[in-house]
């Protein structure tokens, strides 16, 4: 039974793509993603990072998601022992053609970012109403 117990998950880092401009880790955000009938939403969890650091680009069906961090110690403290990974996050998808990419939304609220992508009112569900002769 054991083996069945919770494991956490490691940070994953994010791939290099090019040359960082800036010094530091960049870590994928874990996600959770589910389906309404009226949209997609996107759950990115962010510890750490403050609302105003999140940035949401949209270009081309390519929805990326950047967030940074400050490193939680101050000015006049010195770091002894480092078990908590510090550094900024980032994330793409391609949206395919069921998003409603000129009404999605986003919100923060403690450390997790949501994402609602509305779906184009051809690819929502709808019942056929059935006509008695």
């Amino acid at each position: 039974m054991a083996d069945k117990e919770l494991q956490p998950k490691a940070k994953e880092t994010a791939p290099v793509k090019s040359e960082a401009t800036k010094p530091g880790r960049v870590f994928l955000p874990a996600v959770d993603i589910y389906e309404t009938e009226e949209a997609i939403v996107v759950l990115a969890d962010m510890p750490g990072v403050p609302a105003d650091k999140v940035t949401i680009d949209l270009k081309d069906s390519q929805l990326t998601i950047s967030g940074e961090i400050a490193p939680p110690w101050g000015e006049q403290e010195q770091l002894l022992v480092q078990e908590y990974e510090v550094g900024n996050f980032f994330r793409e998808f391609t949206l395919g053609q069921l998003v409603d990419q000129n009404r999605i939304e986003a919100a923060m609220k403690d450390g997790v970012l949501r994402l609602t992508l509305p779906k184009v009112e051809k690819a929502k569900p709808r019942k056929i109403e059935i006509k008695t002769q």
